[in-house]
């Protein structure tokens, strides 16, 4: 395990004061940045070595640049992150005056947001696509019933009513019959009687009278 860079119980906690910075920001100024493990005791700070780093980096660094992001950095940001991803530090190399804390509180409060309104993933940097879901089912409509040999859906037909004819409909059937009357069919005087010869005329009587001759024979005795 490695060994703590200074003592908990015997430093200060919290905001710093405005003496601690200038005490930070002399002894920097005339002996550089050196080991951080050192410079608190060094500098006569009862601070802890990462605090006093900290503190440097995001606050007092005489090259740190103040104010919002602008367009340039914006865009800047988001074309490192989507080559180095959350590699905070590397990005905020790129970007003179900004520290990585910085840089990453920017990311998760305004990029991120922005990105997935221009419907891209912040995390992958493409184009967001949104699956169909199904429609959810209808509690009114007829009930739906799987058979589990054809799996087709069979309706209900308690709620299916025959359908009915439209007005449109209606109105053309009558346009019609009104069409049939006002055209009356003409009159084809056709004849129909059928003309029997007279050979099959004398035939047919001739039957007549063989059959009437031979009821009269078994009559009598």
């Amino acid at each position: 395990m490695r060994k703590p860079c200074c003592d908990k119980q015997d430093t200060n906690k919290g905001a710093w004061s405005k003496q601690e910075d200038e005490k930070l920001i002399n002894y920097i100024r005339i002996h550089g940045e050196g080991c951080w493990r050192t410079l608190p005791q060094a500098a006569g700070l009862l601070r802890c070595g990462k605090s006093c780093r900290l503190r440097w980096i995001n606050y007092l660094r005489p090259d740190l640049k103040r104010g919002n992001f602008t367009e340039d950095e914006e865009d800047l940001i988001i074309k490192l992150h989507a080559l180095l991803g959350n590699r905070w530090s590397l990005i905020a190399g790129r970007l003179p005056g900004r520290t990585d804390n910085e840089v990453k509180n920017y990311w998760n409060s305004h990029l991120r947001r922005k990105l997935i309104n221009m419907g891209i993933d912040p995390n992958n940097h493409r184009l967001i696509t949104h699956n169909h879901l199904p429609r959810p089912h209808d509690p009114n409509s007829g009930a739906s019933i799987i058979s589990p040999a054809s799996k087709v859906p069979v309706t209900d037909n308690t709620n299916i009513h025959p359908p009915e004819k439209s007005r449109g409909d209606n109105d053309q059937v009558s346009d019609a019959a009104s069409s049939l009357e006002d055209h009356k069919l003409p009159d084809l005087n056709l004849d129909l009687t059928i003309s029997v010869s007279a050979s099959t005329v004398d035939k047919v009587e001739d039957d007549r009278r063989k059959s009437q001759k031979q009821s009269k024979i078994i009559e009598d005795p």
